[in-house]
């Protein structure tokens, strides 16, 4: 019988609701751009494509801190790393807000994702530590819905605030400083509310000094052996590539398939879009019960395959319009489910010492995913077309899934 929610102490609601609330607003910097492209186009003189360089700036850097942020919580501190990002983060995106020219521009977004890169190798540590086994899948879903929530929220800010007569700079700035004194207050309370056994380390002091004294060298060879002998990891890693792959290709041309191939008007394509993320936010919170009661391998199982058929069913272009709205809005909740499961997942297949480490590397098949779909898939929509794109989608979420099939195979045994 899966643990009760009203069981969890204060102590593990203060850390889900801590961690949770930082996943909003992480995610909330993740897509400033987005919504504003336009504007900064024409404000600084420079092409989308360029704008799409400091976007690629922002994932580079975020994916090169997710390692040594991890070797921080895991070594050293959990809320020294939370802090250092958060704090990082939230100055980035004020520098963005005052950028006078566009090379000041990316150098806001380069800060920014200093302070991304750190977010996940600190909170999933916490929310371990911090949770009981028969809670932490629930745990999981309410961080996801704190991420979707924080994606939802820079487009309502920017019409806000420019319906009252202010600019994006305002908006920027808003929510950088939302962000700072937010990272403020939740170092504050993990220092000083939460047991040092939930934000210290899981690695001793004195293991931890010696690893400080070896060589850089043969610290990274060390991880690299890590890694090598954990194939759970590294599948996981491999799974987290090719679903977000999968995800971003659907989420950057899901509009443009149903205009070019159902003949659904841009409108309404883009309420479907929106529709995706409003399911998908619904679905986590499933997923996290899922995992919960019966396991996360089967969970991920099921996901990916549902995903890898709705893609399918849209990529054949022979159903009706209103059913492949309703096979988009499938594959926003279906792959939505997935992800407490491969949060559970990780964690399980985590020593305690390595915990944020491996979150961290897991994360790094999330971030290259995000930055391979759209240049990738957008080649095949311009060469062959909107299905050919699917399809391939289609095959990305297929292998998805025959690798969620092996990992569910390794936990078993």
């Amino acid at each position: 019988m899966a643990t009760r929610v009203r069981d969890a102490s204060k102590e593990t609601a203060t850390v889900v609701g801590l961690v949770s609330g930082s996943q909003y607003v992480n995610h909330a910097y993740l897509v400033l751009f987005p919504p504003i492209l336009g504007t900064l186009s024409t404000e600084f003189d420079v092409s989308l494509a360029m704008l799409g360089v400091a976007i690629g700036v922002q994932g580079a850097v975020n994916t090169v801190f997710q390692l040594p942020f991890g070797w921080l919580a895991d070594a050293r501190d959990r809320t020294i790393a939370f802090a250092l990002s958060s704090v990082a983060g939230a100055l980035g995106v004020l520098a963005v807000a005052v950028a006078p020219n566009f090379p000041m521009l990316v150098l806001g977004q380069a800060l920014v994702g200093v302070g991304v890169g750190g977010h996940h190798p600190a909170h999933y540590p916490l929310l371990s530590d911090a949770t009981p086994d028969g809670l932490r899948g629930r745990a999981f879903s309410v961080y996801g819905v704190g991420g979707a929530l924080g994606f939802a929220t820079p487009p309502v800010t920017f019409n806000l605030f420019t319906g009252a007569g202010l600019t994006w700079r305002h908006a920027v700035g808003a929510i950088g400083a939302l962000g700072l004194v937010y990272a403020i207050v939740a170092t504050v309370l993990l220092r000083f509310i939460v047991a040092d056994d939930v934000t210290g380390p899981n690695v001793g002091a004195e293991a931890a000094d010696a690893d400080a004294d070896e060589p850089l060298r043969d610290r990274a060879v060390a991880a690299l052996r890590a890694l090598a002998n954990s194939p759970g990891i590294l599948g996981l890693t491999l799974l987290a590539l090719l679903t977000s792959t999968a995800s971003w290709g659907v989420n950057t041309y899901a509009v443009v398939f149903l205009d070019r191939v159902y003949d659904v008007a841009p409108d309404t394509a883009n309420l479907a879009l929106t529709g995706l993320f409003v399911v998908g936010a619904v679905a986590i919170v499933l997923g996290g019960d899922l995992t919960d009661r019966i396991a996360p391998g089967p969970v991920m199982v099921a996901s990916f395959a549902a995903v890898t058929g709705f893609v399918a069913l849209l990529a054949s272009g022979f159903v009706p319009a209103i059913v492949a709205v309703g096979a988009l809005l499938g594959v926003g909740a279906a792959r939505s489910l997935a992800g407490p499961a491969r949060d559970g997942l990780t964690d399980r297949l985590s020593a305690e010492d390595t915990v944020g480490t491996n979150f961290a590397v897991v994360s790094v098949g999330v971030m290259l995913g995000s930055a391979i779909a759209p240049p990738a898939f957008g080649y095949i929509v311009d060469v062959t077309g909107p299905s050919a794109a699917f399809g391939a989608i289609g095959v990305v979420a297929l292998a998805g899934t025959l690798v969620t099939g092996w990992l569910a195979t390794v936990v078993a045994e």
